[in-house]
């Protein structure tokens, strides 16, 4: 059974930071590239981060580039993002989640994951 499970989350003030994990179990981790989506309360769920399942190659949606950074420890079993500069606008619950073996670093959009974890709750207050 394919668990993946996130922590990390919690309330920040703006300007601030936290590290997401996502611990995975169940599935051949280094098969899989690794992301983070995240959805706000009335919109889409949408990507934020993606890892290649070799590693080493990164791709982000524009408007965390330079603040939110994604890494991967394939001994572990966990992904990880670090946060950092955190504005109100990036409140939503974050999901982790795995795509197995796609052609480039991830797809974006949420029908082509594979595996989802249940989620973690980040708050930015101004």
């Amino acid at each position: 059974q394919v668990q993946l499970v996130e922590s990390g989350g919690g309330l920040v003030q703006a300007g601030g930071s936290l590290r997401l994990s996502c611990a995975a179990s169940g599935l051949t981790f280094s098969s899989y590239a690794m992301g983070w989506f995240r959805q706000a309360p009335g919109k889409e769920r949408e990507f934020v981060a993606g890892i290649s399942w070799r590693g080493g190659i990164t791709r982000y949606v524009d408007s965390v580039k330079g603040r939110f950074t994604i890494s991967r420890d394939n001994v572990k079993n966990t992904v990880y993002l670090q946060m950092n500069s955190l504005e109100s606008e990036d409140t939503a619950v974050y999901y982790c989640a795995a795509e197995y073996k796609p052609l480039f670093v991830m797809h974006t959009t949420p029908d082509r994951m594979n595996y989802w974890g249940q989620g973690t709750q980040v708050t930015v207050s101004s």
